[in-house]
């Protein structure tokens, strides 16, 4: 049973790290700005006032959507795609979580030196 726990745990790390890997490019964070409106925007509207080509923005949502921070929708011919807004919850929680962590951390330490 401990092990299945570690196993688990190691793939939430790695699904984390798919996410910050995901989110450390400037035009990835260019689209998920792009897309914080909430609507679903199709890769004609992403493209539209870049100078990023289809196949790039493509690309990239790719990356977005392997994170699982972007999903997509078929509508007729096009692509629509959104922000998933359960994974960046989950992410956000992460980041809470460490934080935390953080300042327990950096707390133990001031309590050290200040004696």
């Amino acid at each position: 049973m401990r092990r299945s726990s570690g196993i688990a745990n190691w793939e939430k790390r790695r699904k984390h790290a798919l996410v910050f890997f995901a989110l450390g490019d400037e035009t990835r964070l260019l689209l998920l700005a792009k897309l914080a409106t909430g609507e679903h925007q199709s890769i004609s509207e992403l493209t539209e006032g870049s100078q990023l080509s289809r196949q790039a923005v493509t690309k990239h949502l790719r990356w977005l959507q392997m994170a699982g921070i972007v999903r997509g929708v078929k509508a007729g011919r096009e692509n629509l795609f959104q922000i998933n807004p359960r994974q960046v919850k989950e992410v956000k929680k992460y980041l809470e979580r460490v934080s935390a962590e953080w300042d327990s951390a950096l707390a133990r330490l001031q309590a050290f030196v200040e004696k």
